[in-house]
């Protein structure tokens, strides 16, 4: 499982022992996206994180936080 997107959203998964990958904007967050390891089953996005990759094929699945 990795989780997605805004530092100040995210950082606290890694406690859970989550693939925490801070992306602040949406180029990042597509290279994060283009970059994850093919064994992630599921990503889990900040809503600013899934807006950026809005249209983007592939990938684990994706679940997104509420607002």
């Amino acid at each position: 499982m990795a989780i997605i997107g805004e530092a100040v959203r995210v950082t606290g998964y890694g406690l859970a022992g989550a693939l925490v990958l801070p992306a602040e904007d949406p180029g990042e967050v597509r290279a994060v996206w283009r970059d994850l390891d093919p064994d992630v089953a599921v990503a889990i996005l900040t809503p600013r994180a899934a807006a950026a990759l809005a249209g983007a094929d592939g990938g684990p699945l994706r679940v997104v936080m509420p607002g």
